[in-house]
């Protein structure tokens, strides 16, 4: 498995997290629980901005990695 498409499963894998909180967020009535969720949801958000940086610095560092 290459770095690019081990860096394109974990953007996925945060990306179905922070829908999954996104969802818990929505569902519950619990307004603790809610504001919680909301914020794990934008914790997890950012790490996608981060990953995804990484992911292209990576591509243009070595076009070999770059996703097709």
């Amino acid at each position: 498995m290459t770095v690019g498409t081990q860096m394109t499963q974990a953007i996925a894998t945060v990306q179905n997290a922070a829908a999954t909180m996104k969802t818990f967020s929505l569902e519950t009535q619990d307004q603790q629980a809610k504001e919680t969720f909301e914020q794990l949801a934008e914790t997890l958000d950012n790490a996608i901005e981060k990953l995804q940086s990484r992911q292209t610095y990576v591509e243009q560092q070595e076009p070999q990695y770059k996703q097709q």
